[in-house]
């Protein structure tokens, strides 16, 4: 056994809270509120002769309401003192060691007596049990359960709650990475980007001369009309010039970054990252062929890579 595992399970058997009154009886406004919460139409929490038509003496408050009863008031809650001095001990333990983080993991109740308005309920609550180290989806961590024991004012045991919660050292995650810097949408380029999303690579063409042109523009240079079409590139193209960018880093690129101005077999021209290839491999005229960059679910981006032979 671990020496925190050790320290842990001297915590078992001891008291966390010791036999506590409820701040109210057991009454049937508070009944009322719950059961329309809950949608719970039974006429046995409400009406005395429907409970004695059942073999009861009157009306009984709906067993999943035990621990209300015995639950701190508002202000009670608020004023920042801890009823247990156990379980502040104990959670230090845990965060001395490293487990830090807390979820519920299951609640199980047995109820025995059911209790009518008018009766007092107290809780009297201990650590049952402590688990050995487990590894979970959450991280290494402890099951403690703690079992609360409620009793009316006669001192009969109306009912049990075992109260079980995990106790982890959170698994470290990497932090998401940033995205890519977005493009200037406008109504120029827009159509440009949307294909590119279904891994399209198109040009623009001039509807009145025929002639390509990128980046895209609402004008062609040559003739000066405003009517166009696109046509979609074949995807292969030439290394026209190239950099290798080292500095400044930025998170959503992954370095060293070699940027290329991309010559296409269709005659325009395109910046684009190289991808599949080392810096020192990439030459001017070198024969590249489209590959494509999914960002993120919002980016796709054209890239080239070097164009594979006809036997590979």
């Amino acid at each position: 056994m671990s020496e925190l595992l050790a320290r842990l399970r001297a915590f078992e058997g001891r008291t966390i809270v010791p036999a506590t009154w409820g701040p109210d009886p057991v009454n049937t406004p508070m009944i009322r509120h719950w059961v329309e919460a809950m949608g719970d139409t039974n006429p046995v929490y409400l009406d005395d002769d429907a409970a004695r038509g059942t073999g009861r003496e009157g009306a009984v408050a709906p067993a999943p309401m035990l621990q209300v009863w015995t639950m701190r008031t508002y202000a009670d809650k608020m004023s920042g003192t801890d009823p247990s001095d156990v379980w502040t001990e104990l959670i230090e333990t845990f965060d001395s060691a490293g487990f830090t983080s807390v979820v519920a993991t299951d609640s199980d109740q047995e109820f025995f007596v059911e209790l009518r308005p008018g009766e007092r309920v107290s809780a009297t609550e201990v650590v049952e049990a402590v688990s050995e180290e487990k590894q979970t989806g959450l991280g290494a961590g402890y099951f403690v359960t703690t079992l609360k024991t409620y009793r009316n004012g006669d001192g009969v045991v109306v009912g049990t709650q075992r109260w079980r919660t995990l106790r982890f050292r959170p698994t470290p995650k990497p932090a998401p990475r940033a995205l890519r810097p977005r493009p200037a949408l406008n109504a120029d380029n827009a159509f440009w980007f949307e294909a590119a999303r279904e891994h399209r690579l198109v040009i623009q063409r001039c509807a009145r001369c025929g002639v390509l042109r990128h980046p895209t523009g609402p004008m062609c240079g040559q003739c000066r009309s405003t009517e166009w079409n696109t046509v979609d590139a074949c995807g292969r193209g030439t290394v026209y010039t190239f950099v290798v960018n080292h500095h400044p880093k930025i998170d959503a690129f992954d370095y060293p970054l070699i940027v290329a101005v991309i010559e296409l077999e269709e005659g325009t021209r395109l910046i684009a990252n190289m991808t599949d290839v080392e810096p020192e491999h990439v030459f001017i005229g070198m024969p590249v062929e489209l590959d494509w960059i999914d960002a993120d679910p919002e980016l796709t981006l054209p890239a080239f890579r070097p164009q594979r032979s006809r036997e590979h």
